[in-house]
């Protein structure tokens, strides 16, 4: 678990116990994780279900807020860590890297790299895991 302090709001892992987690970590200065934003937004879109958690270890906050404007990301959860404490704890270092949680907390799966999360076998996984 982590708790990400996010200006006035506040984002932890354990409050999306009893959901399936694709828990993607990012940074504003990684070009494969601006390739797979789409995908991860049409997932979110696609499979209500599950939660879509982005979280930026950019150190530079302001960095973060003009990646997300530039790039119109929206539609699934993204906080950034300047701490970089909840990716170290995950042992993450170079993004994209993508952890699979589910309902009870369980890491499933793990990718590294730029994902299209539209693919089939993935979205039938995670369909699967949540059934």
């Amino acid at each position: 678990n982590f708790v990400i302090h996010n200006g006035s709001e506040t984002v932890s892992l354990a409050q999306y116990r009893g959901k399936i987690v694709v828990l993607n970590f990012w940074a504003s200065w990684c070009p494969p994780c601006l390739e797979e934003f789409p995908s991860l937004i049409q997932l979110q879109q696609q499979l209500p279900n599950i939660k879509v958690l982005a979280v930026s270890f950019d150190q530079d906050p302001q960095a973060y807020q003009q990646f997300l404007l530039d790039n119109h990301i929206a539609g699934v959860t993204t906080v950034v860590d300047p701490s970089q404490k909840s990716n170290l704890a995950f042992g993450t270092t170079r993004p994209p890297e993508t952890y699979i949680i589910d309902r009870h907390g369980v890491i499933r799966r793990k990718f590294i790299g730029a994902q299209d999360w539209t693919n089939p076998e993935i979205e039938n996984y995670l369909r699967e895991l949540g059934s």
